[in-house]
C-alpha cells in the first residue's frame, strides 16, 4: 500500500503529473458542477507551479505541488491528530518551504508530508505515528485505472440511475489520450454540456476532440 512507510512505491514527480492531470479530468467529467468534484488540477496555480487537489467536502484535503525541482505532498485528515510539523518536514528541501509553511497549507494543517526530488527520489520527515492515515489518500496514486473506476463508481454512482463506468474509458484517460465526446459519454452517460467541459479541459491543460 502507498503511505508515508512506503513512499518508494509513488511514480516520479513527472509520472505524477500526468496522473493527476487525468485524475482531474475524470472528475471533471463525472461531475458537471464543479462543487462535487474531488480531484481538481491547476497547471497555472503560480509561477512555474502547479497544483493538485483533493477535497471530500468533509474535513480531509490532499495538495500535490509540482515545481521544477520535483514536487511535495501535503496530506491532511480531519480525524488524525497533526504532528510537530518540523518533524514531518525535516528535511524538505528549501524550494518547498513556502509552500509547507505558508497559505493556504498553513491554515488546512499538515497530517504527513512527502517530497520527491530528481536526485533523492521520494523522502519523508520523521513519520512518527506509522498510522497517519496517508494510505486513505495516497491509494489513488497507485497508476491503475481500476482503482479510480471502482472508487468514481461508489462515490459518483450510489444511488443514481447513470450506466456503468467504462473501465477501458477511463483507461485511455490514464495514458492521456486526446478525450472525444464518445470517451466521455463512456464515463458519463449522462453528460451533456459540452462547452463547460471544454472549459474545464483547458483550464486542466488536458487534450480533446470533440469534432
Amino acid at each position: 500500500m502507498l503511505s508515508t512507510l512506503n513512499p518508494t512505491a509513488l511514480p516520479s514527480a513527472d509520472t505524477l503529473r500526468r496522473l493527476c492531470q487525468s485524475l482531474a479530468v475524470l472528475d471533471a467529467v463525472n461531475a458537471p458542477e464543479p462543487e462535487y468534484r474531488y480531484y481538481t488540477y491547476n497547471p497555472a496555480w503560480d509561477e512555474s507551479e502547479e497544483l493538485f487537489e483533493m477535497a471530500d467536502g468533509e474535513g480531509d484535503q490532499m495538495l500535490v505541488l509540482f515545481r521544477p525541482e520535483g514536487c511535495v505532498i501535503n496530506g491532511f485528515l480531519a480525524d488524525y491528530d497533526q504532528p510537530d510539523k518540523a518533524q514531518v518536514t525535516r528535511g524538505l528541501p528549501d524550494a518547498f518551504d513556502e509552500f509547507m509553511f505558508g497559505e493556504p497549507v498553513n491554515s488546512i494543517g499538515t497530517t504527513f508530508c512527502l517530497w520527491y526530488t530528481p536526485a533523492h527520489g521520494w523522502q519523508t520527515g520523521v513519520v512518527e505515528n506509522e498510522d497517519d492515515g496517508s494510505e486513505e489518500l495516497l491509494f489513488i496514486f497507485d497508476q491503475q485505472p481500476a482503482t479510480y473506476t471502482e472508487w468514481a463508481t461508489e462515490y459518483y454512482l450510489d444511488e443514481t440511475d447513470r450506466q456503468p463506468i467504462a473501465a477501458d474509458a477511463v483507461a485511455a484517460i490514464y495514458r492521456h489520450e486526446s478525450l472525444t465526446k464518445d470517451t466521455a459519454l463512456a464515463i458519463n452517460s449522462e453528460l451533456e454540456d459540452w462547452a463547460e467541459l471544454e472549459a474545464d479541459l483547458q483550464g486542466i491543460g488536458y487534450p480533446y476532440n470533440f469534432g
